[in-house]
């Protein structure tokens, strides 16, 4: 019953994400080609010479190159559409951008008629195709887009039964409700991380002095400076609204410690953060099956929960949420 069908999946942009995903659906029984604009990770990955090859007689393309690189691959896969290309002939689109507000007006832009805006919560702080690992996806958060009254739910469904099936757990969401959450969990820390990591610059006895508390608040600051500005500059409105509001509350922790007991002061907004971290990720709560609808699987998503199997006629799915009122440990 939650079985997905083998299809032929077309993988443009072989980076860690897109080689991970192009490894992890060979490994699940997939036909995959892929296509990157580097010859030697083509040589690498066994790639096609260029995207006309790689989407010849695709189901499925997965677009997992930089936000900036997305309108020349768009307007390439628009023009192969006019050709009775992948667009010509139904082929269905989804992608891996890190931002999803903008990659949705550019589908609309290129007259994409089958899109499902995604991104996996997965990643590492190196890069490349060399970096690619099949196993990257599993028990990950797979955020895809569903527009009430654009997203066609049974492609959005096609598209969630492939990444179930990589072991993710697939997180419904409109790109507005993606794009505020991961401003505050993925883009912001990525330039907290990069402003604490700044203190090593001209600071050899703090180098020497690290330990584990910098290494785990700077991991991602490791990341390529263009991959980073390029997830935060591409969701500036959200970025921008959230970081200020990190700032208020820093500024507050720096008025707390001008303060004549600064110790007491610091403690309750301490406390609050340290109860909310140790009570994430929160537990699964138990496994329910229900019939897939657009509303159903929005209000799944905003509860927190996910779908960790599509049926194979597309009507059913199955779904957790998380247990309220108890943690993880």
């Amino acid at each position: 019953m939650w079985e997905s069908a083998r299809v032929k999946v077309a993988v443009i942009g072989l980076g860690l994400i897109g080689g991970s995903l192009l490894k992890a659906l060979a490994a699940a029984g997939h036909a995959v080609t892929g296509y990157d604009t580097d010859p030697v990770t083509r040589e690498l990955a066994g790639a096609a010479d260029s995207i006309a090859e790689a989407v010849e007689g695709a189901e499925i393309v997965a677009l997992a190159v930089p936000l900036p690189g997305l309108p020349g691959v768009l307007g390439e896969l628009a023009r192969l559409g006019d050709e009775a290309g992948p667009a010509g002939h139904g082929a269905l689109l989804t992608d891996v951008t890190s931002v999803k507000g903008p990659v949705r007006e550019l589908a609309a832009e290129h007259g994409i008629r089958r899109f499902v805006g995604g991104h996996p919560m997965a990643g590492k702080e190196t890069s490349g195709f060399a970096a690619a690992d099949p196993e990257l996806f599993d028990g990950c958060a797979w955020v895809l887009c569903l527009e009430p009254g654009e997203t066609d739910l049974a492609d959005w469904l096609t598209v969630a039964a492939l990444c179930t099936a990589m072991g993710a757990r697939v997180v419904p969401a409109t790109a507005a409700e993606h794009d505020r959450a991961v401003a505050g969990i993925s883009h912001v820390p990525h330039l907290a991380a990069a402003a604490i990591a700044r203190r090593l610059v001209g600071n050899p006895l703090a180098a020497t002095l690290g330990a584990g508390s910098f290494r785990d608040g700077t991991r991602v600051a490791a990341t390529r400076a263009e991959l980073t500005a390029a997830m935060c500059g591409g969701n500036a409105a959200a970025v921008r609204e959230v970081l200020a509001a990190v700032i208020d509350d820093l500024q507050l922790r720096l008025a707390e410690l001008g303060e004549p007991d600064p110790v007491g002061a610091l403690v309750p907004a301490l406390r609050e953060a340290g109860d909310a971290r140790r009570a994430w990720p929160a537990r699964p709560g138990p496994a329910t099956v229900a019939p897939a609808g657009v509303e159903e699987l929005l209000a799944l998503g905003r509860d927190g929960g996910w779908v960790t199997a599509v049926a194979e006629d597309l009507g059913t799915v199955a779904t957790m949420r998380p247990e309220s009122g108890r943690n993880s440990s």
